[in-house]
């Protein structure tokens, strides 16, 4: 476990106000460490930053004894029976993919297993709102990626996220939750007990010190190590403007693969994810097609078919609704039956999990991937 002088001169380094990522990069390739940093005098961090950081390095803040023995406290605490730890860079258990980006973290905080940061891994992200499709989508492919041996890579929000984390966790691959807060913290609350059993049978991980709250500002930030983490990040459905958007464009630039699920032309879920296939990402059915450009595992579980199994293609009310929200005036329209007869129908069809009742009284049709 890190010593208490060493994790102090990296907080120091890495939390101190005024000091950004940039600064303490610049501090840390001219001094070597994060001790020599702190011992370097005025003039000589002068020459490397602006006045302000090298000013702000003079003295700890009147917290940060408090800061250190709160983060000593946390990984010291085995009651969890999760590994906790703080990795910085350098550390041979940093993730090698994350050293191949722009804006690498200097230090990060994790919890569970450790090891899932050397292991080839995917991101799924996409909206906080999903259809009920988009969410089985996120299920089905991660569960599948799982167990074709990859660790799943999500943000742990609502909607997309959370479909993919539960999909992973069914697998002995596991999940990666990067999140936007300390680790003593759960944002949002509703995702408390998946956390938890995340921290268990996969890993949490952040940049951000213990106590640090939800703020907008480190969601966009949270979003390229997802990216950074992964070979590849795949885009379940998404609005023009949303932050998987941000994390497709933060992999593309780290020169990883970006693949999306194409959806209904009506459905706002689906245009971002048209935008990205627009601009090159691969449009994926299955997931095979992401299988097929990852490079291979070892001791992976043997590659997922293609083929994708239909829902009941016979029923003819399935037949009529297609996989586009529908109307029930629409579904009477095509089908010629009574509204008492569709609403029947379409009761047997939610109960067998076949059809998704929306507000609005919409309908959408389900299929497992």
């Amino acid at each position: 476990m890190i010593d208490r002088d060493e994790l102090a001169a990296w907080l120091r380094l890495v939390e101190t106000p005024k000091v950004g990522r940039g600064a303490a990069r610049k501090l840390l390739a001219a001094f070597g460490s994060p001790e020599s940093v702190l011992a370097a005098s005025f003039d000589s961090r002068r020459k490397v930053v602006s006045e302000s950081a090298a000013h702000a390095l003079m003295a700890p803040t009147a917290d940060f004894d408090a800061q250190v023995d709160r983060t000593l406290a946390w990984l010291a605490d085995t009651s969890g029976h999760a590994e906790r730890a703080v990795i910085p860079l350098g550390d041979p258990r940093y993730p090698p993919q994350l050293l191949d980006t722009a804006d690498p973290p200097l230090l990060l905080h994790a919890q569970g297993r450790v090891e899932l940061l050397h292991a080839g891994a995917v991101a799924i992200v996409g909206s906080r709102n999903p259809t009920p499709q988009g969410a089985l989508n996120a299920r089905d492919f991660a569960h599948a990626l799982g167990e074709a041996g990859w660790v799943v890579v999500s943000g742990l929000a609502l909607g997309i996220d959370g479909s993919a984390h539960e999909g992973a966790l069914a697998t002995a691959a596991g999940t990666i939750a990067v999140v936007g807060t300390g680790l003593d913290r759960v944002y949002p609350r509703r995702h408390l007990d998946l956390a938890h059993r995340i921290a268990r049978q996969g890993l949490m991980l952040s940049e951000y010190a213990l106590g640090t709250p939800a703020l907008a500002a480190h969601f966009p930030q949270r979003n390229r190590l997802i990216a950074g983490l992964s070979h590849g990040t795949l885009v379940v459905e998404a609005a023009l403007k949303s932050g998987s958007l941000i994390t497709a464009r933060l992999a593309l630039e780290a020169g990883r693969e970006v693949f999306a699920i194409p959806g209904s032309i009506h459905s706002p879920q689906a245009r971002g994810c048209h935008a990205l296939i627009k601009q090159g990402a691969k449009l994926v059915e299955s997931a095979a097609d992401v299988l097929d450009e990852l490079p291979g595992l070892a001791g992976a579980s043997p590659r997922v078919s293609a083929q994708m199994p239909e829902a009941a293609p016979e029923d003819p009310l399935l037949a009529a609704m297609g996989y586009e929200l529908t109307s029930l005036d629409a579904l009477a329209a095509r089908t010629g039956w009574s509204a008492h007869a569709l609403n029947i129908r379409l009761l047997d069809l939610e109960l067998n999990g076949q059809v998704a009742r929306l507000p609005g009284q919409l309908f959408q049709r389900i299929a497992s991937t």
